[in-house]
């Protein structure tokens, strides 16, 4: 079931949330239009784990932003690839399974994602951003359940 965030705050506040629930080798997908706030809600994820307000700047140029955590943290923006072989040019392979893999237009690069993952969608709707998750693999849908209930 879709959660509503009427306003920025709320779309932050889920990120706080959802950042509790990862952990090393995890991988999750964001999607949704341009500007609909993918990059507002891992971006707050990011800072969560942090522990602090930290620069996250979009990796739309970059690709990839890496941040030295605990646990690393990668943020990946596909949006400006042309073809999915691309993604392991930039060493996709290496990032996932080595620390918090978040990414963004994860359909320019799908037949390569891992199996067992968090995809996570936002649409623009009337009343705001309505965002919802698909956990893939039963780690995922018990680790979801578990945190739906919470």
């Amino acid at each position: 079931m879709p959660v509503l965030c009427p306003t920025e705050k709320e779309t932050k506040a889920l990120g706080e949330r959802l950042a509790q629930l990862l952990r090393l080798g995890d991988c999750v997908t964001f999607t949704g239009d341009l500007g609909v706030g993918k990059t507002t809600l891992v971006r707050s994820l990011i800072r969560a784990r942090a522990g602090s307000a930290i620069d996250v700047p979009s990796p739309t140029y970059a690709l990839v932003e890496a941040y030295e955590f605990e646990t690393p943290i990668f943020h990946v923006d596909l949006y400006r690839l042309e073809n999915p072989a691309e993604a392991w040019e930039l060493g996709l392979d290496d990032l996932l399974g080595t620390g918090i893999t978040l990414i963004e237009w994860p359909d320019r690069a799908e037949e390569f994602l891992p199996p067992e993952r968090l995809d996570v969608s936002i649409v623009e709707g009337g009343q705001g951003r309505e965002i919802a998750w698909r956990p893939l693999g039963e780690e995922w849908i018990r680790r979801m359940a578990d945190w739906e209930s919470t």
